[in-house]
């Protein structure tokens, strides 16, 4: 469990700092003989520094949950 949130923690915080990534993505539209015709497209992927937020809390929640020791 305190593992779990650990990397939960870890996760929400990159998640906060980083709000999204973009990857390329490279297409043949055409090939007429020695002429090549590419299209490159932006990818992008974002996300809301909430859902980060979200994460951190609950790492912390796990990472508390899983330090009580039974009585």
């Amino acid at each position: 469990m305190r593992s779990l949130g650990i990397v939960m923690v870890v996760l929400g915080l990159v998640m906060m700092l980083i709000t999204g990534i973009n990857f390329v993505s490279k297409e043949k539209v055409a090939d007429l003989g020695k002429v090549e015709i590419t299209k490159t497209e932006n990818n992008p992927v974002r996300w809301s520094p909430v859902v980060g937020g979200v994460l951190l809390v609950g790492g912390i929640v796990l990472i508390a949950i899983g330090n009580k020791k039974p009585v």
